[in-house]
């Protein structure tokens, strides 16, 4: 399927998404305003209770339904080439009042499964995390909170992260976890929001749409129009590795962050040189 075609495929998905979010939404509502008939009526905290998630999961819907149509509209106003075609979460980015997001899903280990950013001071700042093992978005998915830090805050709180965050010219930081019931899966992150900035309110909402609707539910898109990056290369690399040098493949992992980190360099760019055989990380080989 050429380009044009893909283009217009991903625009009709997401505007009907959009259309099942609003319906949802609408019925959230319904549902929550029964509920307050009925807690005006009869009395009591349980509709009071119910009406306040009704409300809550309507929000959730509304929200993702925005996002999809954002993405929409601009699948169909793009007459660029596929290499820069409109990224999804440049549009949550914008709907959190920032340019820069980033998306992390985690592991039980808390380690990077997926990323997804809308910029690329978002994705460096998510490289930095994966190379360093200590930032926001991992903080967010452990302890399943926000978390906040600017100005020096940032070099005090990740002695390690912090410092190189600063030094790509990010000043500030809010991170919401991508919670499930019982577990957390990851962690959307907002960088330098400046005075446009939604807050950390329109934050939690934005992240539990994600989690809800987007990854998770009956329209999920967990690769988000296939911007969802697995580290596929990085994991071949670790394998290659591991077999040169005859470690362990965590190992070899932590020498390719190791290295990518002291050359200042992306992780997927020391991982495309180990794969074609023009960097040698292992001693012999």
């Amino acid at each position: 399927m050429v380009w044009g075609q893909r283009r217009d495929v991903q625009a009709q998905l997401a505007r009907r998404r959009a259309a099942r979010a609003r319906q949802r939404a609408e019925h959230a509502a319904a549902c929550a305003e029964q509920q307050e008939i009925l807690a005006a009526s009869a009395g009591g905290d349980l509709h009071l209770h119910l009406a306040d998630a009704y409300r809550r999961s309507a929000e959730c819907h509304l929200s993702s339904a925005r996002l999809q149509e954002a993405y929409a509209e601009r699948m169909s106003a793009w007459s660029g080439d596929e290499t820069s075609r409109p990224r999804f979460m440049t549009g949550v980015a914008e709907a959190c009042g920032t340019t820069s997001a980033a998306l992390t899903l985690m592991g039980t280990d808390h380690g990077q499964l997926s990323v997804a950013s809308s910029d690329g001071p978002s994705r460096a700042a998510q490289d930095l995390e994966f190379m360093l093992g200590e930032g926001p978005a991992h903080d967010a998915s452990a302890s399943g909170r926000l978390v906040s830090a600017s100005g020096r805050a940032i070099e005090s709180r990740w002695p390690a992260y912090g410092p190189a965050l600063t030094s790509l010219g990010i000043h500030e930081v809010l991170t919401a976890p991508l919670r499930t019931e019982g577990s957390c899966i990851g962690a959307l992150a907002v960088f330098d929001p400046g005075d446009g900035t939604a807050g950390a309110g329109t934050l939690t909402v934005i992240a539990d749409a994600l989690t809800r609707t987007v990854l998770l539910g009956p329209d999920a898109d967990p690769e988000l129009y296939e911007d969802a990056d697995h580290r596929d290369c990085v994991q071949q690399a670790a394998g290659i590795l591991s077999v040169q040098a005859g470690c362990r493949v965590q190992d070899a992992l932590a020498m390719i962050k190791a290295r990518a980190f002291a050359d200042g360099q992306p992780p997927d760019a020391i991982a495309e040189q180990v794969v074609r055989g023009t960097l040698k990380l292992a001693q012999g080989s």
